[in-house]
């Protein structure tokens, strides 16, 4: 097929209007197009005033051969790459032991999914609950401010990815045959097909559980076993090999392939993995608070006169600023249109996070603003920076009033260094409930200082950010994992043999794409040893 690219039609244009473009390019007449597909569709809004759509589509014609040397020396027109996904291994029919997967997250899933359709039976090992009795649990404490810490925002079958917008772009350019395999599952379990060419695509919350519960059936109906409630309290390991789990009401499950899927929040196997001496360092991270301002003020500012286009939907923006004290503060999971969420999973802390449901129809928009931070700045300890996010959630906990609500403050407050009192014409989405407060109290000086001086200056990309009545509640620390459990090239932890950290709580990974491409790598790493080991056993 041919690949064309900078494909630019208005948001208006009709149905033909791709085909036009195509017989343009190619110089073709209407019989010679056979087919044609969209394999990107993003926007230019460099000038706001006159937005346009930007396809890659991938074409075939009667005459691909003779067109792509005709066009050679176009960058534009190239051989379209072939990025279909190919399986690594098939169980063999000898096999006896089944690989476990610990967690069912993003990562969990997909390596669940991967192992399964190539016939090995994974064990899937999940501390929380089903999907749907997980958000029943999460919307009870969202409303009442009762946390389970077993089922909450971080735990149970769907990982935290299942409230944020749902979310399926990365900054990794590579592995574009993974991430197409990602977006392709999900929509074989449910998700709209436009996922798979969007420039930004997302699921919505709400979409989200019906895909997860659906890709769970694809599991089991593959041979595949699926445990809730089952928490994993110790790893059997023998001369540093692995050779099974224990889980929390005693029993032992054997196997001599465990992947580790655990997600970012899981400190209490954390803690475990580092008494059983499995080697883990500390790695950088980033906290800070989450902001809301009218989703109207972002709308105007990006989009000009095509705020509100249907094609468009809510605006969203990525914003840097490289303070004078050396910090980098940055806006984290920006959520259009969205709410800001309760994502405590441990009792007497505050913790926030972003969501949005795929229409991205609630009034406020919201994002992290967050500042970086190294282990220098908590200590070489490998668990000094699960110490530091504690520290940071039980502070917002008791400046919140110690139920749940979270301490917030208004911007234009913030930057004149003065504690809110009430809050302004921008109603915080966060439930229990957002109480005024100093927000200075909760964060280290040194993020402080940098987020006040990033404020205005993004207030310059964005016409806005900076109003007075914006608020911000803490505390935001659950960006990324602060710890790495290193592997080697074969995927395994560099100490115990038969272990495969993956995912976010690994340090590999971050948000749904790169965690579910990094289950699949995984999955093929597992089921490449299996086969291996049944070879010369």
């Amino acid at each position: 097929m041919i690949r064309l690219t900078q494909i630019k039609l208005p948001l208006d244009h009709n149905d033909n209007a791709l085909v036009a473009v195509i017989l343009k390019k190619l110089k073709i007449g209407r019989a010679e197009l056979i087919d044609y597909k969209i394999a990107r569709r993003g926007y230019d809004a460099r000038d706001n005033n006159d937005i346009k759509f930007v396809y890659t589509l991938h074409v075939e014609t009667k005459q691909d051969k003779a067109l792509l040397g005709r066009f050679r020396r176009d960058r534009n027109i190239s051989a379209a790459p072939d990025l279909g996904y190919e399986y690594v291994a098939e169980a063999p029919y000898t096999l006896t032991q089944r690989p476990i997967i610990i967690g069912l997250g993003p990562c969990g899933l997909f390596a669940a999914l991967i192992l399964a359709q190539m016939g090995f039976r994974p064990i899937v090992l999940e501390r929380g609950k089903p999907v749907r009795e997980r958000t029943k649990d999460t919307f009870g404490f969202w409303r009442k401010g009762v946390l389970n810490p077993e089922s909450n925002v971080q735990f149970g079958e769907g990982g935290a990815g299942t409230f944020s917008d749902g979310k399926l772009y990365s900054q990794v350019k590579r592995n574009r045959r993974y991430a197409l395999k990602v977006k392709q599952e999900f929509v074989e379990s449910g998700a709209a097909e436009e996922i798979l060419y969007v420039s930004k695509p997302h699921i919505g919350t709400l979409r989200l559980v019906k895909i997860v519960e659906e890709m769970r059936n694809r599991i089991i109906d593959l041979g595949g076993e699926i445990r809730f409630g089952a928490k994993v309290a110790d790893l059997l390991i023998d001369e540093g090999k692995m050779r099974g789990v224990v889980l929390a009401d005693g029993e032992e499950l054997l196997s001599d392939h465990v992947v580790l899927a655990v997600g970012h929040s899981a400190r209490d196997t954390f803690e475990m993995l580092h008494q059983k001496g499995v080697y883990i360092e500390p790695k950088p991270f980033s906290i800070g608070f989450r902001i809301e301002h009218p989703q109207t003020v972002i709308d105007a500012c990006r989009l000009g006169n095509f705020a509100k286009h249907p094609a468009l939907g809510a605006a969203d923006y990525k914003l840097v600023h490289h303070a004078e004290n050396g910090r980098t503060v940055y806006s984290f999971c920006m959520c259009p249109g969205g709410t800001v969420v309760a994502a405590a999973s441990e009792e007497g802390g505050v913790v926030t996070n972003g969501m949005s449901h795929y229409s991205r129809a609630e009034r406020n928009a919201n994002a992290g603003i967050v500042v970086g931070i190294t282990p220098e700045d908590y200590g070489e300890h490998p668990l000094g920076g699960i110490a530091l996010q504690r520290e940071l959630e039980q502070r917002a906990f008791v400046l919140g009033g110690s139920d749940y609500s979270a301490p917030g403050q208004t911007v234009g407050d913030f930057l004149a260094a003065r504690p809110s009192t009430e809050l302004g014409s921008v109603a915080p989405s966060y439930t229990p409930g957002v109480r005024p407060a100093d927000l200075s109290s909760v964060l280290p000086d040194y993020a402080i200082a940098a987020i006040r001086e990033a404020i205005p200056a993004f207030n310059k990309q964005i016409d806005g950010y900076a109003m007075d009545d914006a608020i911000m509640t803490a505390v935001e620390t659950r960006t990324s994992s602060p710890i790495r459990i290193k592997r080697g090239d074969d995927r395994q932890s560099l100490n115990v043999e038969g272990l495969y950290p993956a995912g976010e709580g690994a340090g590999y990974a971050g948000g749904i794409l790169s965690a579910g491409i990094d289950g699949i790598r995984t999955a093929e790493a597992v089921a490449i040893s299996i086969v291996d080991s049944a070879t010369y056993a």
